[in-house]
Protein backbone atom coordinates (compact mmCIF):
# COMPACT_ATOMS: atom_id res chain seq x y z
CA UNK A 1 0.00 0.00 0.00
CA UNK A 2 2.65 2.46 0.89
CA UNK A 3 4.39 1.57 -2.38
CA UNK A 4 0.98 2.71 -4.29
CA UNK A 5 0.31 5.51 -2.34
CA UNK A 6 3.99 6.52 -2.85
CA UNK A 7 2.98 6.95 -6.60
CA UNK A 8 6.81 6.82 -8.17
CA UNK A 9 7.68 4.37 -10.77
CA UNK A 10 10.23 2.31 -8.24
CA UNK A 11 7.59 2.31 -5.70
CA UNK A 12 4.45 0.61 -7.72
CA UNK A 13 7.12 -1.53 -9.36
CA UNK A 14 7.96 -2.15 -5.69
CA UNK A 15 4.44 -2.64 -4.23
CA UNK A 16 3.69 -4.92 -8.16
CA UNK A 17 6.83 -7.18 -6.86
CA UNK A 18 5.89 -7.45 -3.28
CA UNK A 19 2.25 -8.66 -4.36
CA UNK A 20 4.12 -11.46 -6.79
CA UNK A 21 6.83 -12.21 -4.62
CA UNK A 22 3.97 -12.65 -1.14
CA UNK A 23 2.21 -15.02 -3.54
CA UNK A 24 5.92 -17.07 -4.12
CA UNK A 25 7.23 -17.19 -0.34
CA UNK A 26 3.68 -17.79 0.97
CA UNK A 27 2.71 -20.66 -0.99
CA UNK A 28 6.12 -22.16 -0.58
CA UNK A 29 5.64 -21.43 3.57
CA UNK A 30 2.02 -23.02 3.77
CA UNK A 31 3.72 -25.96 1.61
CA UNK A 32 6.57 -26.62 4.00
CA UNK A 33 3.78 -26.02 7.14
CA UNK A 34 1.73 -28.84 5.42
CA UNK A 35 4.46 -30.96 5.36
CA UNK A 36 5.62 -30.59 8.91
CA UNK A 37 1.98 -31.19 10.14
CA UNK A 38 1.66 -34.50 7.93
CA UNK A 39 4.79 -35.45 9.49
CA UNK A 40 3.97 -34.56 13.32
CA UNK A 41 0.58 -33.94 13.21
CA UNK A 42 0.99 -31.00 14.72
CA UNK A 43 1.03 -27.01 14.53
CA UNK A 44 2.66 -25.98 17.68
CA UNK A 45 6.20 -24.63 17.25
CA UNK A 46 6.64 -26.15 20.40
CA UNK A 47 5.95 -29.94 19.11
CA UNK A 48 9.67 -29.00 16.85
CA UNK A 49 12.89 -27.88 17.77
CA UNK A 50 16.40 -29.33 16.37
CA UNK A 51 14.81 -31.67 13.40
CA UNK A 52 17.45 -29.80 11.29
CA UNK A 53 19.63 -32.57 11.82
CA UNK A 54 17.09 -34.91 10.38
CA UNK A 55 15.58 -33.33 7.53
CA UNK A 56 18.21 -31.24 6.34
CA UNK A 57 16.65 -30.70 3.07
CA UNK A 58 13.20 -29.36 4.32
CA UNK A 59 15.32 -27.13 7.15
CA UNK A 60 16.87 -26.07 4.27
CA UNK A 61 13.89 -25.03 2.55
CA UNK A 62 12.10 -23.22 5.12
CA UNK A 63 14.99 -21.40 6.02
CA UNK A 64 15.56 -20.02 2.74
CA UNK A 65 11.56 -19.04 2.49
CA UNK A 66 11.71 -17.62 6.03
CA UNK A 67 14.58 -15.26 4.89
CA UNK A 68 12.78 -14.83 1.66
CA UNK A 69 9.84 -13.42 3.57
CA UNK A 70 11.65 -11.04 5.41
CA UNK A 71 13.72 -9.53 2.90
CA UNK A 72 17.14 -11.30 2.89
CA UNK A 73 19.24 -9.43 -0.06
CA UNK A 74 19.91 -11.85 -2.91
CA UNK A 75 16.07 -13.04 -2.35
CA UNK A 76 12.57 -12.02 -3.95
CA UNK A 77 11.46 -10.28 -0.58
CA UNK A 78 14.24 -7.78 -1.12
CA UNK A 79 14.12 -6.55 -4.29
CA UNK A 80 9.80 -5.86 -3.71
CA UNK A 81 10.20 -4.25 -0.43
CA UNK A 82 13.59 -2.20 -1.15
CA UNK A 83 12.12 -0.88 -4.23
CA UNK A 84 8.57 0.10 -2.20
CA UNK A 85 11.16 1.70 0.56
CA UNK A 86 13.34 3.42 -1.98
CA UNK A 87 10.54 5.19 -3.99
CA UNK A 88 8.19 6.05 -0.80
CA UNK A 89 11.26 7.59 0.96
CA UNK A 90 11.32 10.14 -2.20
CA UNK A 91 7.44 11.38 -1.33
CA UNK A 92 7.23 9.95 2.04
CA UNK A 93 9.85 9.69 3.94
CA UNK A 94 8.69 9.34 7.54
CA UNK A 95 6.32 6.63 6.00
CA UNK A 96 8.71 5.46 4.29
CA UNK A 97 10.91 5.33 8.23
CA UNK A 98 7.94 4.12 9.62
CA UNK A 99 7.33 0.81 6.88
CA UNK A 100 10.90 0.17 7.47
CA UNK A 101 10.19 -0.82 11.26
CA UNK A 102 7.77 -2.80 10.54
CA UNK A 103 10.69 -4.93 8.20
CA UNK A 104 12.74 -5.30 11.56
CA UNK A 105 9.84 -6.09 13.93
CA UNK A 106 8.84 -9.47 10.92
CA UNK A 107 12.25 -10.32 11.20
CA UNK A 108 12.09 -10.54 15.28
CA UNK A 109 9.16 -12.96 14.82
CA UNK A 110 10.27 -14.86 11.85
CA UNK A 111 13.77 -15.69 13.14
CA UNK A 112 13.09 -16.58 16.58
CA UNK A 113 10.12 -19.43 15.16
CA UNK A 114 12.50 -20.42 12.54
CA UNK A 115 15.05 -20.92 15.47
CA UNK A 116 12.49 -23.07 17.88
CA UNK A 117 11.32 -25.27 14.63
CA UNK A 118 14.69 -26.17 13.37
CA UNK A 119 17.59 -24.85 15.12
CA UNK A 120 16.83 -25.35 18.42
CA UNK A 121 18.45 -28.70 20.58
CA UNK A 122 16.96 -32.17 19.12
CA UNK A 123 15.04 -32.88 22.13
CA UNK A 124 11.95 -34.75 21.03
CA UNK A 125 12.11 -38.13 20.63
CA UNK A 126 9.22 -38.10 18.13
CA UNK A 127 11.50 -35.69 15.88
CA UNK A 128 14.22 -38.01 15.88
CA UNK A 129 13.08 -40.08 13.36
CA UNK A 130 11.02 -37.54 10.72
CA UNK A 131 10.86 -38.02 7.62
CA UNK A 132 13.10 -35.67 4.33
CA UNK A 133 11.61 -34.16 1.76
CA UNK A 134 10.09 -36.86 -0.97
CA UNK A 135 11.03 -36.58 -4.72
CA UNK A 136 7.50 -35.33 -4.99
CA UNK A 137 7.90 -32.40 -2.27
CA UNK A 138 10.74 -31.50 -4.01
CA UNK A 139 9.03 -31.33 -7.20
CA UNK A 140 6.89 -29.10 -5.40
CA UNK A 141 9.41 -27.14 -3.77
CA UNK A 142 12.20 -26.80 -6.27
CA UNK A 143 10.47 -24.22 -8.74
CA UNK A 144 9.37 -21.87 -5.94
CA UNK A 145 12.90 -22.05 -4.31
CA UNK A 146 13.97 -21.26 -7.66
CA UNK A 147 11.39 -18.26 -8.10
CA UNK A 148 12.81 -16.63 -5.30
CA UNK A 149 16.39 -16.58 -6.25
CA UNK A 150 16.21 -16.09 -9.51
CA UNK A 151 13.94 -12.92 -8.82
CA UNK A 152 16.13 -11.63 -5.93
CA UNK A 153 19.54 -11.87 -8.20
CA UNK A 154 18.31 -10.98 -11.07
CA UNK A 155 14.48 -9.22 -11.28
CA UNK A 156 15.09 -6.86 -14.26
CA UNK A 157 13.10 -8.75 -16.76
CA UNK A 158 10.04 -8.88 -14.39
CA UNK A 159 10.50 -4.89 -13.45
CA UNK A 160 10.68 -4.28 -17.03
CA UNK A 161 7.69 -6.38 -17.96
CA UNK A 162 5.86 -4.22 -15.25
CA UNK A 163 7.05 -0.88 -16.41
CA UNK A 164 5.02 0.41 -18.93
CA UNK A 165 1.97 -0.23 -16.74
CA UNK A 166 2.63 0.99 -13.73
CA UNK A 167 4.00 4.42 -15.65
CA UNK A 168 0.67 3.98 -16.96
CA UNK A 169 -0.98 3.85 -13.71
CA UNK A 170 0.60 6.53 -12.09
CA UNK A 171 0.06 9.28 -15.27
CA UNK A 172 -3.42 8.15 -14.73
CA UNK A 173 -4.44 8.40 -11.47
CA UNK A 174 -2.15 11.85 -11.52
CA UNK A 175 -4.25 13.16 -14.14
CA UNK A 176 -7.65 11.96 -12.32
CA UNK A 177 -6.18 13.77 -9.51
CA UNK A 178 -5.30 17.02 -11.09
CA UNK A 179 -9.24 16.64 -13.01
CA UNK A 180 -10.55 16.67 -9.42
CA UNK A 181 -8.70 19.53 -8.38
CA UNK A 182 -9.47 21.52 -10.94
CA UNK A 183 -13.02 21.01 -10.72
CA UNK A 184 -13.49 21.42 -6.81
Amino acid sequence: MLGIWALTLQSVQGALLVMINHGISTGALFFLAGMLYERRHSRLIDAFGGIAKVVPLLAAALTIVSLSSIGLPATNGFVGEFLVLLGAFRTYPRAAIVATTGVIVAAMYLLPALQRVIYNPLDKPENEKLADLTPREIAVLAPLLACIVWIGVYPAPILRRMEPAAKQLIQSVRLDAATFTATR
